[in-house]
């Protein structure tokens, strides 16, 4: 009896070349796909993807990536899980439903002479796939906390941010820069923005370059305008503000960014892994603004802790790409 026959399935996806195309079709389309959309009248609640089972945000290029999902935008829940972890609090995924891959790194051990004790970690790019929770039957409604459980959301959080970091702001012209040979921001007057939440929106981008001096996070703030390494610079810092607008509750896009999309899409469409150094840079530019906020740094000290995709978490936090 002859064996049956096995139809090619073609060479496996890739999905890390899946999600860089994705970004690069959004942006020739004139659309910054991490610009959230902002209500001031909505209740100021964690839009930032969170894992529906632990509470825990997403980060890096999951965040980044969650926060795209269309069923984020239409339902106003931020909330995901593993079909483990939707199972493991007795939710059912609905049948047909597609699942959505995320990423994490895991370290990989290997024998090695040469190195320390004999071993050394490679480190490897690893898949899971989450489900939003409107693709589950069975959790709860969404309740987004208050203000007053989320005091970084009040509108006074990004003058605490402010005054927190030490980088001096100088008011005066028409333009918003940060100055690194003299450590400062300029700001236009106040009255030059159309809400303080807006302003909100342009001191953080700016307090985002400042974190590249040297004594910060130390990123190469050297390159001209015009320049790749300047445009690179841009897209840390507007990753980064669209990453803490969310979590502030103030908006995510930044004015007059349009020009730049021309200057990102050349590098993303060279190399399928730019967008996850570029999330993950603006995920380390997130935590140090966001821990400058005592409440946050608080809350952030609470539920600091490592994640793994399987039953009982979704992502894994990681120092070069946290998920």
């Amino acid at each position: 009896m002859s064996k049956p026959q096995i139809a090619d399935r073609g060479p496996p996806r890739d999905s890390i070349q899946e999600f860089a195309t994705l970004i690069v079709e959004k942006l020739e389309l004139g659309v910054k796909p991490w610009v959230r959309p902002w209500d001031p009248m909505k209740c100021a609640g964690p839009d930032a993807p969170m894992n529906a089972v632990t509470g825990e945000y997403y980060h890096g290029v999951n965040n980044l990536r969650f926060s795209m999902h269309p069923l984020a935008f239409e339902s106003g829940d931020p909330r995901f899980c593993t079909y483990n972890q939707a199972q493991s609090k007795d939710w059912q995924v609905k049948r047909g439903e597609h699942g959505t891959v995320g990423w994490f790194y895991k370290q990989l051990e290997v024998d090695d002479d040469k190195a320390d004790a004999g071993k050394r970690f490679i480190p490897l790019l690893k898949s899971f796939v989450v489900f939003h929770v409107s693709q589950i039957d069975g959790p709860p409604p969404y309740k987004p906390p208050t203000v007053e459980e989320c005091p970084w959301k009040s509108e006074e959080a990004t003058e605490i941010i402010m005054k927190s970091s030490g980088v001096p702001v100088r008011i005066g012209g028409d333009r918003a820069f940060y100055s690194p040979p003299t450590d400062h921001i300029q700001m236009p007057p106040s009255v030059a923005f159309k809400s303080a939440a807006h302003e909100a929106c342009v001191k953080i981008h700016e307090l985002a370059h400042s974190t590249g001096k040297e004594t910060r996070l130390n990123r190469d703030l050297t390159g001209r305008f015009g320049s790749a390494a300047y445009a690179m610079e841009e897209l840390f810092a507007e990753l980064a503000s669209a990453f803490v607008g969310v979590t502030l509750n103030i908006p995510t896009d930044i004015p007059n960014h349009a020009s730049y999309i021309d200057h990102w899409l050349k590098p993303l469409k060279s190399d399928k892994k730019l967008i996850f150094h570029a999330a993950a840079t603006a995920q380390k530019i997130t935590d140090w603004i966001l821990n400058l906020h005592p409440d946050y740094a608080e809350f952030s000290a609470r539920h600091e802790q490592p994640e793994r995709p399987g039953p009982s978490h979704g992502s894994q936090r990681d120092k070069s790409l946290t998920a």
